[in-house]
């Protein structure tokens, strides 16, 4: 059974790994979770039902502060998709500019933010 207290390890079968797969006829990357470390039979594209699919390597996540995220930020260089799909960016210009002219951001400023970057609809919400 066991030291008490340690959880037992999963058997290596039980394995269930993710993996992405990139469409060979629209480019479109899907994410699947797979039983076993052999790819699954029938798989096909979410977007165009292209069965040419071939496997990719997933990049690595990992998370930086706030203060990172706004210390990194330079407004003059070429971002590319991810950063605009990453919610956490939303309102990152507005913040840099505040730190560039010596405002302290209020309360307000930053609740207001935070919701935006935690649910962006809520802007489409709040013009109904």
């Amino acid at each position: 059974m066991g030291a008490p207290g340690l959880i037992p390890r999963a058997p290596e079968n039980d394995s269930m790994p993710i993996y992405e797969y990139k469409c060979t006829s629209c480019g479109r990357v899907t994410t699947v979770l797979v039983q076993g470390y052999k790819d699954p039979e029938g798989l096909c594209c979410e977007a165009c039902s292209s069965t040419g699919m071939k496997r990719v390597m997933s990049g690595a996540n990992y998370h930086r502060s706030a203060s990172d995220r706004l210390s990194s930020y330079d407004p003059a260089s070429r971002l590319d998709d991810s950063f605009y799909r990453d919610t956490r960016n939303i309102g990152l210009h507005a913040e840099h500019m505040l730190k560039k002219a010596g405002v302290k951001p209020n309360d307000e400023f930053k609740a207001k933010l935070e919701r935006i970057r935690t649910d962006p609809s809520s802007v489409i919400k709040d013009e109904d």
